[in-house]
This record gives C-alpha cells, structure tokens and sequence, in this order.
C-alpha cells in the first residue's frame, strides 16, 4: 500500500521541522547571487538552494513561474531541481496554482503528480475558485499516488478579498466552503495518517476572521496549511498560533525571500536559524 502524503508529512514535522523553503529564482535574486537572468542561471539557483536545505529543514517549494519563463528549457532546468530534491529526500510542493476542468484539470494533474513524469513533485498547488468539485480528479490521483493537494483559499493579495470572502447562497464564505469542502475529502480518507492529504494556502498577513476561516474547533483530520507571507511579508513566527487558531497544528511555514536573500554563501545558515526558530516557537506554544 502506497504511504499517504499525510503521513509522510507527519514524517518530516517529526524529523525536519515545518519549515518549507521556497525556490523562487527573480530576475534581482539571480543578479544577487551573481547568476545570469537564463533557464541556466535558475537551474543553478534551484540546485543551491536544494543543497542548502538538505538536512536543515524538509520541504521545498519551487515557484513553476520562473522557470517557465524560460520555456522549455526552464523546464528542462525544473526538472533537474526536482530530481535534486527527490534525491535529497526533501518534500517537494510544486507551486504551479494550475485550475480547470474537466480532462484538463486532470492532466494538470498527471504532470505533475504521476509516477515517472519529468515533473513529478509530492504535492501540487491549485485553484478551485470553479468549484472544488472542479478538481475532483487530481485529487483522486493524489490519493491513489499518496500525493498532496493545496488548495488557495485565503491570499494576501488585495484583488482577491472579495471574491474569497463573498458569500455562498448558505451563508458561507467562499473560502469557508473550500475549507470545508476539502475537510470532508480528508474524512473520507482510509488511511491512518491523522494529517489530511488535501490542503489549503491560507496568507499568514490575514485576518482569518474576515474570511470565515477562523474556527473554534479543528476539523476531524489535521488540514496541511501552506502559509506565505513570513519574513518579507510582514507575518511574524512568534504570531503563528494567533493567526491560525485551531489550525496551528498543520501549519508548513513557507519562507523565500527571507531566506533566499541570505545570498549563496549564507543561505543555509539562514535555513537552519529559521527552521531551528520554527521549531522552537512551536515547542513553548
């Protein structure tokens, strides 16, 4: 029986910590780091950072975007970063935010979550602003391939506040009704693992309150929370169980200007201090 995302996240909180680096190769962070602005100079990028964060924290997150900038042959250059990775044994999140319908959706899905694909990550970011039903079949595959979804449900930019928090003809924000909506996927899970497989990005810059995400109580299965907006952003990791309540306990701390502007000779010190920090603000919470 194939492991379950869930429990393989279990997995890395117990043995790396919560914190996922973000591999997100800017035109200025290149120039920073002393590498061209190419499909090259982000293959480097990606393959440091994954080298950095081998052993200090667990996850990483590569931003799809700037690697197809470069067309094929920033995808040629992912794919090497996610085969880095997989051999370092970190937990990939692919932050691709791929949505649609129907048979498209689903080979959004295969690219990225299939065994053997060039692209094969560990979990996939997506929207569902269609309807989460909309994305019913990665899901599916997620679940067969012990593979994790997130799903965007509350972001920080300031375009999205209305439609996120408009409300549904029951009452309920739409970015209550994909929390609860994907809690009801986890609950109908099999496996053990008490961390859900499918997840949500929800911004740490927020006030929960205003989204409807702020509950009183955790759902029946741990849900996985990506969560931008530490470090740059604004949001403080002393503040984490004060912004997300009940939902602490599945909190992945994404960080990437935080610690990508460390520069390549200070950037795994600047991994283990924040994911060492992490750990350690969790423990007195």
């Amino acid at each position: 029986m194939i492991e379950s995302f869930g429990s393989r996240l279990e997995r890395v909180f117990a043995r790396s910590g919560r914190l996922c680096v973000g591999i997100d190769p800017h035109s200025f962070l290149l120039s920073a780091w002393g590498l061209a602005d190419t499909a090259e100079g982000a293959r480097e990028f990606g393959l440091r950072v994954v080298e950095a964060t081998a052993g200090r924290a667990g996850i990483i997150k590569p931003q799809v975007a700037f690697y197809e900038r470069f067309g094929s042959a920033g995808y040629r250059a992912l794919e090497e970063v996610l085969a880095a990775a997989r051999a370092a044994d970190l937990l990939v999140i692919a932050d691709a935010k791929r949505g649609d319908v129907g048979t498209s959706v689903e080979a959004y899905g295969q690219s990225w979550l299939a065994e053997g694909s060039p692209l094969e990550a560990d979990a996939l970011t997506l929207a569902a602003f269609q309807g989460v039903g909309s994305i019913a079949a990665p899901l599916a595959l997620a679940r067969e391939r012990g593979k994790g979804i997130f799903v965007l449900a509350a972001t920080s930019n300031p375009e999205g506040r209305d439609i996120q928090r408009a409300r549904t003809a029951d009452g309920r924000t739409v970015s209550r009704r994909i929390l609860d909506d994907v809690a009801q996927w986890n609950a109908g899970a099999v496996d053990p693992a008490t961390i859900g497989d499918v997840g949500l990005v929800i911004g740490a810059t927020l006030d929960l309150s205003e989204f409807d995400l702020d509950l009183e109580t955790p759902p029946d299965r741990v849900l996985p929370i990506l969560a931008p907006g530490f470090g740059a952003q604004g949001a403080r990791l002393e503040d984490t169980t004060k912004i997300y309540g009940p939902l602490s306990s599945g909190v992945i701390i994404s960080a990437s200007r935080s610690v990508l502007s460390a520069g390549p000779e200070n950037i795994a010190e600047a991994v283990k201090t924040m994911s060492t920090q992490i750990t350690d603000e969790y423990h007195r919470a």
